[in-house]
């Protein structure tokens, strides 16, 4: 099976609990008379939002390159991750203010029903199977190194967190007395932060991804010591980097000495394509520029001064 077409999978076994869930979710919130019940479900709901478009994306990650898309469809999957986090948002501050709404009521004299046992156990089942639904997507998500399973994992916990809250803020509204009772919209508020605190990292990494941020510095130094360890590279600039999708792209120039032939250089620059595509994977996008060490004096792998005035490299584009 494919990369895409098991993260595909992955996110039909979400659709399917989702459906099951947010259906049962709402029918527990209006039998339960719960807001927090209710605000979970309609979490629930764009849950199966995001599952939709996830699946309807990886249709679309799973092309190949071509003539309009060289670098391929891989950019599609850190949009998808970008939708689900901008739900997760909004979904976040739309239970944020049918909390405060509620509470603000409360407080003017408006009185909150009790919450029915149907929706403390509605909250139950939900953090199960949600939790469930999280550690199996994440698993998935990183086998599958896609930002956007990955998401999806993140929004199955943050439906957990919610229900979590749910759970409390029904059982204290419930076996509590009255005076407890507003602790079922205080736990829709409460849960609503968790909400958007797990969005925003999603969001900035998909944000990197679309803007073309490179990889960290680290990152960067393990490939430079890479391209370094094979015999007859003297050093390297210019490195450039990014992700597109599960995949890197690397820019980078490499130093040889110009005695080199050219068939000599080519089998050196093709010893590095190899060893970069050993560790990175074999779709790593790579491109090699050769220059002539003796432009690069002193010679400091990773680092070199400037090349002389109206002198150039192999070719024109130092």
């Amino acid at each position: 099976m494919d990369r895409e077409t098991q993260a595909v999978r992955v996110t039909w076994i979400g659709l399917a609990v989702n459906t099951v869930l947010t259906l049962f979710k709402y029918v527990a919130g209006f039998l339960g008379g719960s807001a927090a019940m209710i605000a979970d479900a309609t979490h629930s709901l764009t849950d199966l939002v995001t599952d939709i478009v996830v699946i309807l994306g990886f249709r679309i990650v799973r092309k190949p390159a071509d003539e309009t898309h060289d670098y391929g469809h891989g950019k599609v999957e850190a949009l998808l991750a970008g939708l689900c986090g901008i739900t997760l948002i909004a979904a976040g501050f739309g239970i944020f203010w049918s909390g405060t709404h509620a509470i603000w009521h409360h407080f003017t004299g408006q009185e909150i029903g009790r919450p029915g046992m149907i929706a403390f156990v509605a909250a139950i089942i939900s953090v199960v199977s949600k939790e469930w639904l999280y550690r199996y997507t994440i698993v998935w998500g990183r086998k599958l190194n896609s930002n956007a399973v990955i998401a999806k994992a993140w929004d199955h916990r943050s439906d957990a967190f919610s229900s979590i809250g749910t759970t409390l803020g029904i059982g204290g509204a419930l076996f509590l007395g009255e005076p407890a009772r507003i602790l079922d919209p205080m736990a829709a508020v409460i849960v609503s932060v968790f909400i958007v605190r797990a969005a925003i990292p999603i969001l900035k990494e998909c944000m990197d991804e679309l803007l073309e941020a490179s990889l960290c510095e680290e990152h960067e130094k393990v490939l430079e010591n890479l391209i370094l360890s094979v015999e007859g590279i003297r050093g390297t600039h210019k490195l450039r980097t990014r992700k597109i999708g599960p995949v890197i792209a690397i820019d980078v120039h490499i130093l040889m000495d110009e005695s080199l032939s050219l068939v000599e250089a080519h089998e050196i620059s093709t010893r590095v394509e190899r060893l970069l595509r050993d560790n990175l994977g074999t779709g790593t996008y790579i491109s090699l520029h050769m220059e002539p060490v003796s432009y690069y004096l002193p010679v400091v792998p990773g680092s070199f001064d400037a090349p002389p005035s109206g002198s150039a490299g192999m070719n024109s584009q130092d």
